[in-house]
């Protein structure tokens, strides 16, 4: 507990005390009034000063009014018609009661979340004259080498360039299993060294690190609310008005009627009938549990790796029925290797030296794979007139010849006559100086996991799964059809992507939503356009992380179907949660208008029901446990 939490607590205690000394006092009248404003005033003076400071700002329809005017209306008829005050102290104790208890559970709630921030690196370890200086993370420039030694926390993204260990991803990525790295491999920020002493080559200042990245997004995810949310807002808005002239009318009609029948209007009783209606009416479980729920629910969903932007993502993604996904670096491993070259009057090592060359400029993974199997470097000083034909290739001047270096379409525009290659793979073609030099031939193996990750979709209830990929027919039907995907559609430039994207969404109205899954620069405009955009947060873009309404830390296309199954989990909660507080309070006001309920039940019913409503909204922060 905290402080101010153990402070509540005490008060509770005095005053249960105080109350229950009190009614074994033999003192009647004036004086016992004047006893039992000692226990209401320690347990209740904070909500009287509340309800006040309300009124001054002109917010006053709250439930710390609700609760002054029951409990001093409460007073009052006990000073004037039972001499009994025992039910006012009751009521405002067990309010008090019923708000530590929502305290204390809004706090393991943010504690859980709070325990991702411990991924945030205090230092970082640099060498300077044979000693290991630790400086400030933020301190450090990329392309500076640090030194991460065993039990360390991983400060900035980099490179291995020396030494091999072993790395505790679960933080980020909520796998246990370690990952093996050596020299040459990329970790993220955040990770824990366990085993060997790891020289890393910074690629990212701080404040652009998957560290920061995910502590930013945890942080945000609170201020976009979903439509369940506005919902409560909404509903409060117009709820608390009503009940107060609600209350209002039940004072003042029944005992008028009973005037004009000539019948005592029994002003005590309807006041007493009044007051109780404000106290069953206070909305404490709706207003306190449904944000709570959505909280621990994207708190459940962090601590599996799956980052949730906001609240209302977390709802659209409940209802997804449709998912389509990006190719390359998402259904297969993004690593490419060339495999063949065909129809050539070059060597491999001629073919694949121009290829390199007038790629030299590129970090698409086709370039790397193509300079990686020439094994040179590039010299950029033999390249003049370089040109990036977006989604088509490359042309420059490669020893002081014409090279143009790209799909199908590139051949096409330059008017060159190309050999097609039904070779399943990425196809590059090349012409040097205008005639066709043949092509080489790229393959990119398939994730394991991508074949489980759309069938553990369709047992999740999506109804279709498409993929759209700028890769050939051959290449993407080969895939298409090794994972079950329904529907393929190949050769596509980003902005066909989009619009792509735009008919498969259109006459959607009133189904459920559609999710797109990427991890490229290219699929940054179809991740904003699509209902739900799921980003591959370890080896994916920035711009598609920025883009992306989830983010998937380990780029593990299973934990898709997961973090759909934990939506509709949370969204569950938060249905039963509304369903419940909303019908308990309307049976319970009109079991107080109709005088069946007291303020002992009344005060039993809210705080019951809103200690029901808070332990069922801590269950989301189980939701990244559900299935696997």
């Amino acid at each position: 507990m905290t402080r101010k939490q153990k402070k509540v607590l005490i008060r509770i205690l005095v005053s249960a005390a105080l109350l229950a000394a009190l009614h074994f006092i033999p003192v009647e009248g004036f004086p016992r009034f004047l006893l039992y404003l000692i226990p209401y005033g320690i347990i209740g003076y904070d909500i009287l000063l509340k309800a006040g400071k309300g009124i001054l700002h002109r917010q006053m329809l709250d439930e710390n009014l609700l609760m002054a005017i029951a409990t001093l209306g409460a007073l009052v008829l006990g000073l004037t018609r039972t001499g009994d005050y025992a039910e006012a102290v009751a009521v405002m104790l067990f309010y008090q009661i019923g708000e530590l208890f929502q305290s204390v559970a809004l706090g393991k709630s943010r504690r859980s979340i709070s325990a991702l921030m411990d991924i945030r690196p205090d230092y970082a370890n640099v060498e300077e004259n044979g000693q290991l200086v630790r400086k400030d993370p933020e301190e450090i420039a990329p392309g500076a080498l640090i030194i991460v030694q065993p039990g360390e926390r991983v400060p900035l993204d980099g490179v291995v360039t020396e030494g091999r260990s072993s790395l505790d991803t679960s933080a980020l990525t909520g796998e246990s299993v370690p990952r093996d790295v050596a020299p040459g491999e990329e970790i993220i920020s955040g990770c824990i060294n366990l085993s060997g002493v790891l020289t890393v080559r910074t690629t990212r200042e701080f404040g652009e690190s998957t560290v920061s990245r995910v502590l930013d997004l945890v942080e945000n995810a609170s201020s976009r609310k979903s439509r369940s949310e506005h919902f409560i807002s909404r509903f409060a808005r117009w709820y608390t008005p009503a009940v107060v002239l609600g209350a209002v009318l039940l004072f003042l009609i029944p005992p008028l009627f009973r005037l004009v029948g000539g019948l005592s209007p029994d002003w005590g009783e309807w006041g007493y009938r009044a007051l109780t209606f404000l106290v069953i009416s206070c909305p404490c479980a709706l207003v306190i549990s449904i944000p709570l729920s959505f909280f621990a629910g994207i708190g459940g969903a962090s601590r599996a790796g799956i980052l949730v932007k906001g609240s209302n993502y977390l709802e659209a993604l409940s209802r997804t029925d449709t998912v389509v996904f990006d190719k390359t670096g998402t259904l297969t491993r993004g690593v490419f290797e060339v495999t063949a070259i065909h129809h050539s009057p070059y060597t491999e090592e001629e073919l694949l030296g121009y290829a390199a060359l007038a790629e030299c400029a590129s970090s698409h993974p086709i370039a790397v794979s193509i300079r990686k199997a020439w094994g040179k470097e590039t010299d950029r000083s033999r390249v003049a007139d370089l040109q990036e034909i977006s989604g088509n290739g490359v042309t420059a001047r490669v020893d002081g010849k014409t090279v143009a270096a790209g799909n199908d379409r590139l051949m096409n525009q330059l008017g060159i006559p190309f050999v097609p290659c039904r070779h399943a793979g990425t196809i590059v073609h090349l012409a040097i100086d205008g005639a066709y030099a043949g092509h080489i031939v790229i393959s990119d193996d398939l994730k394991p996991e991508s074949a489980a990750a759309v069938a553990a979709l369709r047992s999740a209830g999506v109804r279709r799964t498409v993929m759209l990929t700028g890769d050939r027919e051959a290449a993407a039907r080969e895939v298409a059809e090794a994972l079950g995907i329904d529907e393929v559609h190949s050769g596509l430039l980003p902005q066909e992507k989009v619009e792509k994207l735009e008919a498969l969404m259109a006459g959607r109205e009133g189904q459920g939503t559609l999710a797109f899954v990427g991890d490229g620069i290219n699929d940054a405009p179809v991740l904003s356009r699509a209902d739900v955009g799921i980003a591959m947060g370890a080896m994916g873009s920035d711009a598609a992380i920025e883009a992306a309404d989830l983010v998937l830390m380990d780029d593990n296309p299973l934990k898709i179907a997961k973090a759909i199954r934990a939506a509709r989990r949370c969204m569950a909660i938060v249905y039963e949660n509304i369903v419940f507080a909303i019908g308990v309070k309307i049976v319970c006001l009109i079991l107080g208008a109709l005088g069946i309920a007291g303020l002992w039940l009344a005060i039993f019913a809210d705080v019951g029901v809103m200690v029901l409503a808070v332990l069922n909204a801590i269950r989301a922060l189980l939701i990244g446990k559900e299935g696997s």
